[in-house]
């Protein structure tokens, strides 16, 4: 088992990472009834993609001796109805460290071919944008 949800009421969860114990709170967004003092459910997700996307460029700049640390992503999630879900994910990476092409197209595509960014039902758009130093 990889988590445990709890639902704690007025449309809030505490979610529960299994090996570590490390926590955090969810609450329903503004525009769907909530409070919107936390991470949606939907933030997660978008935000995941970016987590995961900076994950899998880390590994692959380690292995080529490049060192990520200091990289920044700022996530747009958009949302749609009929039914309500997550239409669009917009990601603008910013990387603030030199890199030459060949570098810069190695951990682009490695971005793009993260577990999350695959895992996204096709229909969600995917618009990533990296900015380089």
């Amino acid at each position: 088992m990889t988590s445990k949800v709890v639902y704690l009421g007025d449309l809030r969860t505490e979610c529960t990472h299994n090996k570590s114990g490390d926590t955090f709170i969810t609450d329903a967004p503004t525009d769907n009834n909530g409070k919107g003092l936390a991470f949606s459910p939907t933030d997660t997700v978008a935000t995941g993609l970016a987590s995961c996307m900076m994950t899998v460029m880390g590994i692959k700049a380690r292995d080529m001796g490049v060192e990520m640390k200091g990289t920044t992503a700022e996530v747009t999630k958009i949302m749609a109805s009929g039914p309500r879900r997550i239409s669009k994910i917009e990601v603008v990476l910013d990387l603030p460290f030199p890199a030459d092409d060949k570098t810069k197209t190695i951990l682009e595509n490695t971005a793009r071919t993260c577990p999350v960014f695959y895992s996204l039902h096709p229909d969600i758009e995917k618009d990533i944008t990296f900015k380089w130093a």
